[in-house]
């Protein structure tokens, strides 16, 4: 296995170093042998710093931030969406948060074509829950599926839990519009979108993991029995979760289950020593889990 980092300089817009002749995309690749593995940056969050913390101690929450250089005041964590590449397969792990999230986000098909690749090229997207970052992308401006010819997937638990009528009522104020903007999508796709339970073989060599707490479905996917595993939000950040896995985040639906999933999964990547593609994670969410105490390290190796 083999991970490298590479600079893409095409297009008109993106993210990225300006130059005269367009932007600096930068890719970050882990070649499987028959498989390859890309992360594509769609942008960023703009998070409170309250949306981190949350009601950590803040004492020790805040040395733990210091020590890995997040500032005090706010949050933005990269937003890296997977692309997996295999014969005449182009499989997308989340859609990114399309055009009406944040205005920080949103950029995927801009990565996708620094690649030389269209939204009409991807032949699946496979979602690993349905919060907006995740999801909102699978849906255009003009309130059209973006990946005209792909299969769209999805678990059942999770695709269920935002399609039921009190999920606007149970979820909490903050997260409403998150409700709101999820049913609608799954709606808009209408009969493109598959369900698939935990440990479904969702395509050759990919089988779905359950990953519960961050929401009521979410789930993870392991890559070629043990090659990567693809977490999306079920380890949310590369300093707290790592360093303190037990504690309750704030951005999870469920903490308590969240934090219990968070557990089993460092304790099982740092074993097999499998690596990981995290979505809010550095480096473009590749990287490796190693013991540390207590807690557990984000190992990037870029």
């Amino acid at each position: 296995m083999r991970i490298t980092r590479r600079s893409v300089l095409r297009g008109a817009t993106g993210l990225g170093a300006t130059f005269a002749f367009g932007r600096a995309w930068a890719a970050t690749e882990m070649d499987l042998g028959e498989r390859r593995i890309t992360t594509l940056n769609d942008g960023y969050l703009q998070l409170p710093e309250s949306f981190l913390i949350g009601d950590l101690p803040q004492g020790e929450a805040r040395a733990i931030l210091d020590a890995a250089g997040v500032a005090a005041g706010g949050y933005e964590p990269p937003c890296n969406v997977t692309l997996l590449r295999s014969g005449a397969e182009v499989v997308l792990f989340d859609a990114g948060a399309g055009p009406g999230f944040m205005q920080s986000t949103g950029r995927l098909p801009e990565a996708l074509a620094a690649l030389d690749l269209s939204p009409e090229d991807v032949t699946h997207v496979v979602f690993t829950h349905g919060h907006p970052d995740h999801l909102w992308g699978a849906i255009d401006d003009f309130d059209e599926p973006l990946f005209v010819n792909a299969r769209h997937l999805i678990g059942r638990v999770e695709r269920d839990y935002w399609t039921d009528p009190e999920t606007p009522v149970t979820i909490g104020a903050e997260r409403q519009s998150f409700a709101a903007g999820a049913a609608r999508r799954i709606e808009l796709l209408q009969g493109m979108l598959e369900t698939f339970e935990n440990e479904d073989e969702v395509l050759p060599g990919i089988v779905a993991r359950a990953s519960f707490g961050h929401t009521p479905g979410h789930m993870s996917f392991e890559i070629g029995s043990g090659q990567a595993l693809v977490v999306g939000d079920a380890i949310g950040n590369a300093h707290l979760a790592f360093a303190r896995p037990e504690w309750p985040m704030a951005a999870d639906q469920d903490p308590e289950q969240a934090a219990r999933t968070r557990l089993v999964l460092l304790q099982e990547l740092a074993e097999r020593g499998m690596p990981l593609i995290g979505f809010h994670l550095p480096d473009g969410g590749m990287g490796r889990v190693e013991k540390n105490g207590e807690g557990y390290t984000f190992v990037s190796e870029m």
